[in-house]
């Protein structure tokens, strides 16, 4: 614990007071390892009294009122009982007389919804074990390495029988060996802080400092990113620094003022989300916000964040009319310098759908100072192409290949995520057009082309193995599908594909670099078919790639390629074990001196339907 003084205000009002969660909050005070006392601390500037309520005083609002320490509007008392795992919540009393019961902005948990009460809380009971991984990821340049995100919501991947929320470390048991099992490197959940509403999904939170108890305890959290690293897992957690929720128990009009969110009702108020729009100019808020991301990754030992809804930050109310907002600016580049300040490995991913600059440029040239951005444009270009009837794609051809003109001016991760699964926009392969047997096709192009296209990957729960219906937000995922042949093929596969891309230098090394990619022929529209070469730092080692979009067969179809000698169809998503009609390429295949386009070898390969070949060259 921390005692506040002229220095932690000065701070705290500048936005550089890192650690307000060590300062404010309820602590528990130990004498030779046995709690003594518990501490309660709040800032709440414009209230006139504030009282500390719970069952160790009945909910007695007279009992322990709270001393104001200073001119600045700082509470606090120390109730000398061990309150641990006890409930709370603050009594702010106006000027004009009006009581606001709150919650504890500065809580580590909180009563399972609906109550609404704080928990007094020790985060100090956990042993670690990951510190092996913890040394290795110093070691883990991120840009070079493979990078298959899986977006998780907690509440709906799995659930128990009768409907309940898996815990934490339930999941050690399930997802763990899921996601080894499919290669990928990296979940990130959903948000977890604590939210009053599960159709939030938790974007509307009110504790910044509180893992929700819906899915268990602090240490259950800890246990399951201790297992992940043990697994050699990243966890990533969607963090949501822009808006938040309403609720009267929550952080809106605090003490009566705005203390986190704008004075101006027309800027604070967010009427597409229902929730209120924290001012990030203030010094407060931004000290609140950057130390709840340090608390995060200090205490869980979190190995980065997505920050939701980027744009809606750059400006006011992600509308560009309405002009950029400087001091949220000024936020986003303070929290990426704070971040990486203090925990230089982790990973700041930028949900950004503007064309704001510079986004994943370091702060001292002038960007913004995250890792990643997600590719946006590309993402709602490739599913648009992909929706269109094959007959019709030849007209929309250059939605397939634009994103190659700016592929390489931010650090990209390529979004497959639960925004384009739910709200009538359909999953992704009911998303693609034709019957049965083609949508599943298309789906595996789809799937291929997402791999093999430059960008790191990322996707939501349930894509991996074609679930049909949007994602549900009330029940789990449509696991009885793999049961059905096309979507266990389907989850199939994904799998291979996820292996492929941990396991073949030229589909990760050069991802953010354009010497890691060059067009075959990027202009054949006539025939909805690409071909492309993606290069692992060794140029040796390099995969061609062709994606036909139509029901279309070509057989004896040309490309050109870089060396002479032999390739190897490493995989086709035609494959009838993929669900395909099985045609493709059975011997390997030798090149000829015979030019085309800007290469003076080339090789006659069997072009499947709907499909996606890669090639491998065999290096003698």
């Amino acid at each position: 614990m921390k005692t506040i003084n002229e220095d932690t205000l000065y701070y705290l009002d500048n936005g550089q007071l890192l650690d307000m969660y060590e300062h404010f909050g309820a602590h528990l005070i130990k004498d030779n390892g046995n709690v003594v006392a518990t501490r309660f601390t709040v800032y709440a500037p414009n209230a006139k009294h504030v009282k500390v309520i719970g069952e160790f005083n009945d909910y007695d609002e007279f009992k322990h009122p709270l001393e104001k320490i200073d001119d600045n509007g700082v509470f606090r008392i120390i109730i000398e009982q061990d309150l641990s795992r006890l409930p709370y919540k603050y009594v702010i009393e106006t000027p004009s007389g009006e009581k606001l019961y709150k919650t504890d902005p500065f809580a580590y948990y909180a009563a399972s919804r609906p109550d609404t009460v704080s928990i007094v809380s020790d985060r100090n009971l956990y042993t670690w074990q990951d510190h092996a991984y913890m040394e290795s990821r110093k070691h883990q340049p991120p840009y070079e390495a493979p990078m298959n995100i899986y977006e998780l919501h907690v509440g709906t991947w799995m659930q128990r029988p009768n409907g309940a929320f898996h815990t934490f470390a339930d999941l050690v048991e399930y997802l763990i060996p899921y996601l080894k099992k499919n290669y990928y490197t990296h979940v990130e959940l959903m948000p977890i802080i604590e939210h009053p509403f599960d159709g939030s999904w938790g974007y509307q939170g009110t504790g910044y400092f509180a893992i929700t108890s819906r899915y268990g305890t602090v240490d259950d959290f800890k246990y399951f990113v201790d297992q992940c690293h043990q697994n050699n897992i990243k966890v990533l957690l969607d963090w949501v620094p822009g808006h938040f929720c309403k609720d009267a128990h929550g952080l809106h009009r605090f003490d009566g003022s705005p203390l986190f969110e704008y004075s101006d009702p027309a800027i604070a108020e967010n009427p597409e989300w229902g929730t209120v729009n924290f001012d990030l100019g203030k010094g407060f808020t931004r000290s609140f916000l950057i130390s709840s991301a340090l608390f995060f990754l200090k205490e869980y030992h979190l190995d980065g964040f997505r920050i939701d809804a980027v744009s809606y930050m750059l400006y006011y109310h992600g509308n560009p009319e309405q002009g950029e907002n400087m001091g949220a600016q000024e936020f986003l580049k303070s929290l990426s310098y704070h971040v990486f300040d203090t925990h230089p490995h982790a990973l700041m991913i930028a949900e950004d759908s503007s064309a704001y600059p510079k986004v994943t440029h370091p702060t001292n040239m002038g960007g913004l100072g995250f890792n990643y951005k997600w590719n946006m444009g590309w993402m709602n270009d490739t599913l648009k192409y992909f929706s269109k009837d094959p007959i019709h794609r030849k007209y929309h051809h250059d939605l397939l290949t634009f994103s190659l003109m700016y592929a390489f001016s931010e650090n990209y991760v390529l979004p497959f995520s639960h925004d384009e699964v739910v709200h009538g926009k359909k999953s992704l392969v009911d998303k693609m057009p034709g019957d049965y047997w083609q949508k599943f096709a298309n789906y595996r192009a789809l799937m291929g082309y997402f791999h093999t296209h430059p960008g790191k990957t990322l996707l939501f729960m349930g894509q991996e193995f074609a679930q049909m219906h949007e994602w549900k937000d009330y029940t789990e995922l449509d696991w009885h599908l793999l049961s059905y042949p096309m979507h266990e093929s389907a989850y199939r596969f994904n799998r291979e594909m996820n292996r492929l891309s941990t396991q073949e230098k030229a589909l990760y090394e050069l991802d953010h670099s354009p010497e890691g990619f060059e067009w075959i022929d990027a202009d054949n529209h006539d025939q909805s078919i690409i071909s492309f070469i993606r290069y692992a730092k060794d140029k040796d080692d390099h995969i061609v790639v062709v994606i036909n979009m139509t029901p279309e067969v070509h057989h004896h179809f040309t490309i050109g390629v870089p060396y002479k000698g032999t390739y190897q169809e490493i995989i086709n998503s035609d494959y009838s074990t993929y669900g395909g009609s099985n045609l493709y390429n059975g011997t390997d295949i030798y090149t000829k001196e015979q030019s085309y386009k800007n290469f003076e070898q080339s090789m006659d390969i069997l072009v499947s339907p709907l499909s996606i070949a890669m090639f491998k060259w065999v290096k003698k």
